[in-house]
């Protein structure tokens, strides 16, 4: 690396570089706000019903595991290979670029078929405290806030999402 290029990195000279705009504490919380989805509150009654409490224990601490096993893998090729693209970027190096294209698309994929989830769900929450206003008003508000955050500055992105992510965490505490 060259002295010049200490604040941004770079894996080859075809790359763009990558900027560091978020701190550490934006980055734990989101983190843990990511793992925290609204799957999370619709969806433990359900479980606990089926399996009981310590079936509901031990399927959240081997979900845990798995989740953790799969993180600390993705950080080190992270490290070793710090790149825009990610998964997509891994797979293509270490498999072949078109299962690098398949996983940088199906990736995209799953994330949209999620939020469309996730907006559902956060609206049906919304639907318990305010059951006069209907659940496309709620879906539409979140995907449009969802939205604007996406077009912001990274910097505001992250704070954001830090204290979005520090409501779930204490949700799940209390």
């Amino acid at each position: 690396m060259q002295p010049s290029e200490s604040s941004n990195i770079t894996s080859s000279s075809d790359s763009a570089p990558l900027k560091r705009a978020m701190s550490t504490r934006h980055l734990v919380m989101l983190s843990l706000g990511g793992a925290i989805g609204t799957g999370l509150f619709l969806g433990s009654g359900e479980v606990i019903s089926q399996t009981g409490p310590i079936g509901a224990i031990l399927a959240y601490i081997l979900g845990g595991l798995i989740a953790y096993m799969v993180m600390l893998c993705l950080g080190e090729l992270a490290v070793h290979m710090p790149v825009s693209g990610s998964f997509g970027a891994y797979a293509a190096k270490y498999i072949g670029p078109s299962t690098g294209y398949m996983v940088s698309w199906l990736y995209w994929l799953t994330w949209t078929a999620t939020l469309g989830t996730e907006f559902t769900a956060a609206a049906l929450l919304m639907q318990e405290w305010f059951p006069h206003i209907s659940m496309w008003i709620w879906t539409l508000i979140f995907a449009a806030t969802i939205f604007t955050l996406n077009l912001s500055s990274t910097k505001i992105f992250a704070e954001s999402e830090f204290w979005l992510s520090l409501v779930k965490v204490i949700t799940v505490i209390s």
